[in-house]
């Protein structure tokens, strides 16, 4: 009964005080509403990083072949830039490495494709991709018509093509494409259409080793049947300069038998591509299984910045309440007087000011949580009204925040919580410990 009867008058208390009992809760409320959001946040971009990076394959490793900057000049003259990985380099990696389970070589070049059944479709630009069926296992590409081509077609050098999703939909708007032919202006060719892939999401870039991926104008051919029409040259002219490059292949994509052997996979891949010049510059490797490792170290630190960050807005709130509380210790000298006089120790004294604060500190808590978890909503509808109201700003967001959405962590709301409590306390402990201080008859004179 006595601990309820403090904790009436505790209450009772703070409720002759609306406002300032507001303004002290407010304080505790932004802390733990910052540690919920910032955290939430947090792992939002966490995870989208790390849903990038887990889309290369944690079994995979990329080596891409990079264009020589213009100032280096060529193997074959001022004009003619020869770089990159080469055929014989990929069966050597194929031969000789025996963790690497398949290899899938890849040439991409950017090309403009037509439909000649329709003259009202223009020429749309994309990019040409010469690979092996393998390369739809290895990118998570999924049939939605038709059918990718197949190790026959492949190895005859088949004239067949497969389109991605909306480069099929803005040639044949109003038609099924399967079997009909789709045509390269530039080169006057004609390849059969026999599969229609689904939509793709486009991969983020990974530092300056892999460009983003865009997979919505793709179209995918025989990577034979590149090789015998397209050969390992390509001009580009502009007015009356011409640049001339010559490589093999784009990239390879290279299969680990277990994720285990992935790091040291990749040093013997990174040991064959430099045994003859340990200063190559014209090829890089990208291996997604240490790029998600880094990932999560960097989350666990980014997760402790944005923790002491909001805490830092807890502590705040704690002083508001010691400030508020010392007040109101001067406010209420005549009224602790009289309750010495009735025979109050002082530990009822004390027990009354830690109960003001503890109901603070819990009313905060709890309303910092409810809006806290409000955190994923408020983001969805502010990137909503941007893209409505103010496309402009929408447009300048980076990609994350985008397609970013917070996660909320579970376990923050029982820590902010728990953090909002103990600094209740530990700052309300000295305003109720100089409260019950007091000397009885210097208290009954105060005015």
């Amino acid at each position: 009964m006595v601990w309820l009867r403090t904790w009436q008058l505790g209450i009772k208390s703070l409720l002759l005080h609306p406002m300032r009992s507001i303004l002290t809760v407010l304080g505790i409320f932004i802390g733990v509403a910052s540690v919920i959001a910032l955290l939430a946040i947090g792992e939002g971009i966490s995870q989208k990083a790390q849903q990038q990076i887990e889309s290369l394959g944690a079994q995979n490793i990329m080596v891409r072949s990079i264009k020589p900057p213009a100032e280096t000049g060529g193997n074959f003259g001022d004009d003619v830039k020869a770089y990159g990985i080469t055929r014989a380099e990929k069966n050597l990696i194929e031969k000789t490495i025996p963790t690497v389970q398949s290899v899938v070589p890849i040439r991409e070049l950017p090309m403009s494709f037509s439909y000649t059944g329709n003259p009202n479709v223009k020429p749309i630009d994309g990019r040409l991709v010469g690979c092996t069926p393998d390369y739809i296992n290895v990118v998570g590409l999924k049939e939605n018509r038709g059918h990718f081509f197949t190790d026959v077609e492949n190895n005859n050098g088949a004239s067949v093509c497969v389109l991605a999703a909306k480069l099929a939909d803005r040639l044949f708007p109003s038609e099924d494409p399967i079997y009909k032919q789709l045509f390269l202006p530039e080169r006057n060719e004609y390849y059969k259409i026999i599969g229609v892939m689904k939509h793709k999401d486009a991969t983020a870039a990974i530092g300056g080793s892999l460009a983003a991926q865009d997979f919505s104008l793709d179209v995918y051919i025989p990577i034979t049947t590149m090789k015998s029409r397209f050969g390992d040259r390509l001009e580009k002219r502009s007015g009356s300069s011409i640049d001339i490059q010559i490589f093999e292949l784009s990239q390879l994509t290279l299969q680990v038998d277990d994720v285990k052997n992935v790091p040291k996979t990749a040093r013997l891949v990174d040991a064959t591509l430099k045994r003859n010049n340990v200063n190559r510059q014209d090829v890089a490797m990208v291996v997604p299984y240490e790029l998600l490792e880094q990932a999560k170290q960097t989350k666990l630190m980014f997760m402790i910045f944005m923790g002491l960050i909001a805490a830092i807005s807890l502590v705040v709130g704690g002083i508001g309440i010691m400030n508020i509380m010392l007040a109101t210790v001067t406010e209420r000298t005549r009224e602790i007087g009289i309750r010495r006089a009735l025979g109050a120790k002082r530990g009822d004294i004390i027990h009354q000011f830690l109960v003001e604060t503890i109901v603070l500190s819990v009313v905060g808590g709890l309303t910092g949580i409810l809006v806290g978890m409000l955190c994923p909503n408020a983001i969805i509808l502010s990137r909503y009204a941007l893209q409505n109201f103010a496309p402009g700003m929408y447009a300048a967001l980076p990609e994350s925040a985008k397609d970013m959405t917070p996660q909320i962590v579970w376990q923050s709301i029982p820590l902010a919580f728990g953090i909002s409590v103990v600094v209740g306390v530990v700052f309300g402990v000295y305003p109720a410990i100089r409260a019950a201080k007091m000397d009885p008859i210097e208290a009954l004179r105060h005015e």
